[in-house]
């Protein structure tokens, strides 16, 4: 009875266990249906693709300058080896290496004396002469009031001999500049407005006319000289331009970041180089700034007309595909569409459009590596101010 009542009461303890053992799996399959339920409620949808960040601008009409660019080189107004023209010894320098001088400036001193010494010579000779002459004028008046007393012969000879003397006093005066001209060549002054280069004779030495040595070289930079080139196709454009008035020429720096300087063109040479197929065109500039220097190479900009009713887009809005040339153009739900385009001339960062185009279109001008057919485009903002001084001023700070 025992043994009965033992079995079911274990029969009993093991449906308990099975029991809760159900209740658990339930529980468990309940609370992972849970969580399945919530993590699909928190999944987001998918979003549409932001839009691309892009520099937009407008195409415009207006009017458009004509400017051919070219490469030249700065040349000197004037160039001059100043050398002694007499002999002697450089008792004086007058002026410094690099130095900008004035037409008469003194540059050097040759000794004088022998060349004082010459002169004073030759005007003691005319005052010995201008004696004798007045001697033989008294002579021949007093053959004169004679008459019959003197003989024929007497006053004749007389006469001549006052011709001769006054001739040979027309010789002492030529002799007299002469000796003037040699001793002024003895002060070596500047013979043109210039800046010095490199004195190539210092004080002490000997120098003589026939020696090919130069004491400096002046170069004259106010005014000075672009010598440039433009295409032989350009010609006709150029010459028309001349034709109707002053033709602008501007310099540039050869990487064109900075303008030196403003000109005209002065002259268009009288023949086109065959072998490059190049005219030579010289511009003149005033140059009161230095910022030419003659040896150094330029870009040049010249402006040879007005196109007045242009349409023009940035530079930058023009892009280049493999079917040719393109811009991304905005419509009114900013989406960019490229349009094939044909433009013609360019200048100062403006592009005109030929064909393609319309004024008052919006077109993406910068930003387009990102930009395909149909894009979502927006406007960039540019960074605050603020932020901008904080970010240099950090990066200051980061150098330090």
């Amino acid at each position: 009875m025992r043994s009965e009542q033992g079995a079911d009461a274990r029969k009993r303890r093991r449906g308990g266990w099975l029991v809760a053992l159900a209740i658990l799996a339930g529980a468990g399959g309940a609370y992972a249906w849970h969580n399945r339920e919530q993590a699909a409620a928190a999944k987001p949808a998918a979003r549409a693709p932001a839009p691309v960040p892009v520099t937009l601008a407008r195409v415009e009409r207006g009017p458009l300058a004509v400017v051919l660019s070219g490469l030249g080189t700065v040349q000197a107004y004037n160039t001059v080896q100043v050398r002694s023209r007499v002999d002697g010894e450089i008792l004086k320098i007058g002026f410094r290496e690099g130095q900008v001088v004035k037409k008469g400036d003194l540059l050097a001193q040759v000794d004088p004396r022998p060349y004082q010494a010459a002169l004073d010579q030759a005007r003691a000779k005319k005052a010995q002469d201008e004696a004798n002459v007045k001697n033989a004028k008294a002579d021949l008046e007093r053959y004169t009031k004679l008459g019959d007393y003197a003989s024929r012969q007497q006053t004749e000879t007389q006469g001549a001999t006052v011709n001769q003397l006054t001739a040979q006093i027309a010789g002492d005066q030529a002799a007299i500049d002469n000796a003037a001209t040699q001793l002024s060549y003895a002060t070596i002054q500047a013979p043109i407005d210039g800046v010095t280069g490199f004195r190539l004779i210092d004080v002490g030495n000997i120098v003589n006319a026939a020696q090919q040595t130069a004491i400096v070289t002046i170069t004259q930079v106010e005014p000075i000289f672009v010598v440039y080139t433009a295409p032989e196709e350009q010609l006709g454009e150029v010459m028309r331009a001349l034709a109707a008035g002053t033709v602008p020429v501007e310099a540039w720096s050869t990487d064109g970041m900075a303008r030196l300087s403003e000109g005209r063109l002065d002259l268009v040479n009288n023949q086109v180089d065959t072998a490059t197929g190049t005219i030579r065109l010289k511009a003149s500039f005033a140059n009161k700034d230095h910022a030419l220097w003659p040896g150094v190479s330029v870009s040049t900009k010249m402006r040879t007309g007005t196109i007045p009713d242009a349409v023009t887009v940035p530079d930058d809005a023009v892009q280049h595909g493999p079917n040719g040339l393109y811009a991304f153009v905005v419509d009114d739900q900013m989406k960019a569409h490229m349009q094939p385009i044909s433009v013609g001339r360019s200048n100062d960062g403006r592009s005109q459009v030929l064909k393609g185009l319309s004024p008052g279109q919006t077109v993406v001008w910068r930003g387009q590596s990102r930009v395909q057919e149909g894009a979502l485009v927006a406007e960039a903002t540019p960074a605050a101010p603020a932020r901008q001084a904080d970010n240099a001023a950090l990066t200051q700070s980061e150098a330090r």
